[in-house]
């Protein structure tokens, strides 16, 4: 191997890594895990919705209690596993489910209303199972998706665009990672992991799929924030990993530069505006989690105010409690019928522009304003009814018990991603002037 670069942190710059904490065992869900492998795939876009909601009935029972415990949840990733809903976006030929991301957003947002950080990851791994489709060859689009549908692995990354302190060095006949992120979603329970660094001497990035279990990985195990407790996103020291030439996504194995077709295009952009979706249907899930749970509370718990002109017996007569539902549902509604729209232009525009990356600058730039918008109104709709059912369940149902802070926890931390302050000024401009976002790892 070559030696580290002088510009690359070392260990003594960053946290030592914390032990690794206890795993959920998959084999909780053994009776799920068998009867999902004797139903198969589902088939049909209404099979795949049902058998998302089936994950989330299952999440759901225990989910304020695993929230609580923090345990890194190896029995979940099994479940989405076994339930086949990792293998959605996959290709027919290698035993996926060929289906659009537009049902592929639905399915993570019903897997969210059951558990939101089990919604994400999900979300996490369909984004960079798929990367190969962007910014890969035609060789590595099919090599990369026969590795990972075939063999069933879950996917994460260590890409945090806003850690720029991973570079790539020559090595031999191959390259070699080194670096740290402060984010790695998913990776340190994955099968595989998304790396990216900058080549050393340039300014050109490179993307790579590699194995999870080696020793290069220094997984820190130090998520332990308030909300979205389940999706292991600490951080992660990249210790001389190394990856062959021909792993390089997207490169000129002879010139060894970028090809210019592929990350030149418009198209090598379209994962930002699927990430950027990806959080609006789980921000959805996890406010449509906080109402359902309300609703039962509600329906069982919650007493009427009897200090009041006009008394009622039931909370159901309630006045201030049936409209703020009512308001709740309707603009959940209205975020959800955007959501769906924003879905389908996306899937039309990978459909049509896919295979021969042809997309426009216009096009990308008018699919993120569509999804702009989306993500503004789920975040503002996500934030006020995960912070609202209290009003609408009352003062016992702040209990710990019950784990109602966890839906607005969950939200509040994740709509930290990038500032939506941000995107109104974006979608601002675009409406005002026609001024189409300029790519970013954001826009």
């Amino acid at each position: 191997m070559s030696q580290q670069p002088s510009n690359i942190p070392t260990l003594q710059n960053h946290p030592p890594p914390n032990p690794p904490p206890p795993a959920s065992d998959p084999e909780v869900y053994r009776a799920h895990h068998d009867a999902f492998a004797a139903e198969g795939l589902p088939t049909t876009p209404a099979g795949w919705i049902e058998r998302a909601r089936k994950v989330a009935d299952i999440l759901v029972v225990d989910a304020a209690a695993r929230n609580k415990e923090q345990k890194t949840p190896r029995a979940e990733v099994s479940l989405l596993k076994s339930s086949g809903l990792t293998k959605i976006l996959g290709d027919k030929k290698y035993g996926g489910g060929g289906e659009s991301w537009a049902l592929a957003m639905k399915v993570i947002r019903e897997v969210a209303i059951g558990d939101g950080s089990i919604g994400m990851i999900l979300g996490y791994h369909l984004l960079w199972s798929t990367i190969a489709r962007v910014v890969g060859t035609e060789e590595q689009r099919e090599r990369v998706e026969k590795l990972i549908i075939e063999n069933n692995y879950f996917v994460g990354g260590a890409v945090n665009p806003r850690d720029n302190d991973s570079r790539v060095s020559p090595s031999g006949d191959g390259l070699v990672f080194n670096g740290f992120k402060n984010f790695t979603t998913g990776a340190a329970l994955s099968d595989l992991v998304v790396l990216e660094g900058v080549l050393e001497g340039t300014e050109h990035h490179i993307f790579a799929v590699v194995k999870t279990d080696q020793p290069g990985f220094i997984f820190s195990y130090n998520w332990n924030n308030m909300g979205m407790r389940l999706t292991e996103s600490g951080s992660a020291r990249i210790n001389n990993i190394p990856i062959k030439w021909e792993d390089a996504l997207g490169w000129d194995l002879e010139k060894k530069v970028p090809i210019k077709e592929i990350h030149d295009a418009p198209f090598a952009g379209i994962m930002v505006p699927e990430i950027q979706l990806i959080f609006v249907n789980f921000y959805l899930g996890i406010a449509y989690g906080a109402l359902k749970t309300a609703k039962g509370y509600t329906l069982t718990q919650t007493r009427a105010w009897p200090f009041t002109f006009n008394p009622q017996k039931k909370a159901v007569d309630e006045h201030y409690i049936v409209s703020k539902y009512g308001r709740y549902y309707a603009n959940l509604r209205a975020v959800e019928a955007l959501a769906n729209e924003a879905g389908e232009e996306l899937s039309t525009l990978i459909q049509n522009h896919g295979e021969k990356r042809d997309m426009t600058a216009r096009q990308r730039g008018e699919l993120c304003e569509t999804i702009a918008a989306v993500k503004i109104t789920s975040t503002h709709t996500a934030l006020e009814v995960t912070a609202g059912v209290f009003e609408v369940t009352g003062a016992r149902s702040t209990s710990e018990k019950y784990g109602f802070d966890r839906f607005w926890k969950d939200i509040r931390t994740h709509t930290l991603h990038d500032p939506v302050a941000y995107k109104e000024s974006e979608l601002g401009r675009y409406y005002l002037i026609d001024e189409l976002p300029t790519p970013s790892w954001y826009t």
